[in-house]
C-alpha cells in the first residue's frame, strides 16, 4: 500500500494550507473554517489531529517554539508532502456532495404540514443570508488590505465567485419555493408538476 493510499482529501486540504505557510492546529482550524467551512467543513478535533498523522508519513514537519511563555507547536510542509499534492491536485476530482439538513426536511415535507414546510425554507433563506453577512467582513480586509495571501487574491476571487453564485441561487429558489407551497392546499395535495420534469428532460437531453 502506498502512502498516498492512508491520505484523504482532509489531508490534502491541511497540506494545501502547510503548503502557503506553517500553522498551529489552532491556526489550521481556524483558517479552514475561515475559508473552506462553505464545501468542504470539518470539525476542529478532525483537523487538530490530522496535520500529526501528516508528519508520521513524513509529509510534514512538527517544531516547538515559544510565544512569549507559552509554547506551541507548528507545522509545516516536506518536499515529499507538496509533491504529494501536486500529485493529487492534477488527478481527476470525484462528483460533489451536498450536506444540507434543511432541503432535505424540504424532501420529506408531506409528512408535514404547509406551516413546517415553509418554517424549513425560511430558514433556508436565513441560514444564505447569514452566510453572506459572515463573509462581508473578509471581503472587506481581502479589499482593504489584500488579506493573508494577497498574491493568491486571484485565487481566492475565482472560489468566491462559487460561493457568491450558490448563495445567490439558494435565495433565489427560497423565494421560488415559498411561492409554490404557498400555492398547494396542503403537502399532500399540491398540483401535478410532471411537467415541470419534461421540460428538464428535454433540457437534459438537447442541452
Amino acid at each position: 500500500m502506498s502512502r498516498a493510499d492512508d491520505l484523504t482529501t482532509t489531508s490534502y486540504a491541511v497540506l494545501g494550507l502547510l503548503a502557503l505557510r506553517d500553522w498551529s492546529t489552532y491556526e489550521l482550524a481556524q483558517q479552514m473554517q475561515r475559508s473552506m467551512r462553505l464545501w468542504w467543513p470539518r470539525a476542529a478535533s478532525r483537523v487538530y489531529e490530522e496535520p500529526k498523522r501528516l508528519v508520521r508519513l513524513g509529509l510534514a514537519t512538527r517544531t516547538r517554539e515559544r510565544t512569549g511563555r507559552r509554547p506551541r507547536t507548528v507545522y509545516g510542509i516536506t518536499d515529499d508532502g507538496r509533491a504529494a499534492l501536486r500529485a493529487w491536485l492534477r488527478e481527476p476530482s470525484g462528483s460533489f456532495r451536498l450536506e444540507f439538513e434543511g432541503m432535505l426536511k424540504v424532501f420529506f415535507g408531506d409528512q408535514v404540514d404547509k406551516p413546517s414546510v415553509l418554517a424549513s425554507i425560511a430558514a433556508i433563506r436565513d441560514a444564505a443570508r447569514a452566510e453572506r453577512d459572515d463573509g462581508r467582513p473578509i471581503y472587506d480586509d481581502f479589499a482593504t488590505t489584500g488579506g493573508p495571501f494577497p498574491d493568491r487574491l486571484h485565487i481566492i476571487a475565482l472560489v468566491t465567485d462559487f460561493y457568491e453564485r450558490f448563495i445567490d441561487a439558494l435565495l433565489d429558489w427560497a423565494d421560488h419555493a415559498e411561492a409554490e407551497v404557498a400555492s398547494w392546499r396542503s403537502t399532500t395535495a399540491a398540483p401535478d408538476r410532471r411537467a415541470v420534469f419534461e421540460e428538464r428532460a428535454q433540457r437534459g437531453v438537447g442541452g
